[in-house]
């Protein structure tokens, strides 16, 4: 049943990927962007990464995509602006993505899978935690400054002059 389960998730997030690129709508692309990302946070839970399924929601779920659909919804009434949503160098494109699944394919074929006991995972968050807490703690403050310094930067960038 696992397994029926992770190729049920794998294929859907495929999918849901190909509809982001495919889709006419940016509404639509948008939305199979969300299901695309929770596939991949489901992907990150089979994989017993529970700090990154969890990352994945938080960061890329809760903040990424709701500013795209937000920014999506309030342009969405300019009526002055042409925005051209053709896709260009199709075949191109299909090139490149069947080159990397060459490459995929290739890599997966060739790598000697470890095969483990059937054994609980290790506790990955405490460890990342003690990491950022301890020995990162000034790069992860530097980073909090810097994405603070550039939210203020666009708070005042859209604010209205009076």
């Amino acid at each position: 049943m696992a397994d029926f389960t992770f190729w049920f998730i794998a294929l859907l997030t495929v999918a849901s990927a190909m509809m982001v690129v495919m889709s006419k709508s940016l509404l639509y692309s948008a939305y199979s962007l969300l299901v695309t990302f929770l596939g991949v946070t489901a992907l990150y839970v089979f994989l017993w990464a529970d700090f990154l399924a969890v990352v994945q929601v938080v960061v890329y779920v809760g903040g990424i995509l709701v500013l795209i659909i937000f920014g999506i919804m309030l342009t969405n009434k300019i009526s002055s602006v042409n925005i051209s949503h053709t896709s260009v160098q199709k075949r191109m494109g299909a090139v490149v993505v069947l080159g990397f699944i060459g490459v995929l394919g290739f890599m997966i074929y060739n790598t000697p899978w470890i095969q483990l006991a059937n054994s609980e995972p290790a506790d990955t968050t405490r460890s990342i935690g003690n990491l950022l807490m301890i020995d990162y703690l000034l790069p992860f403050e530097a980073a909090s400054f810097l994405l603070l310094g550039a939210l203020i930067g666009a708070t005042t960038l859209s604010r209205k002059d009076d």
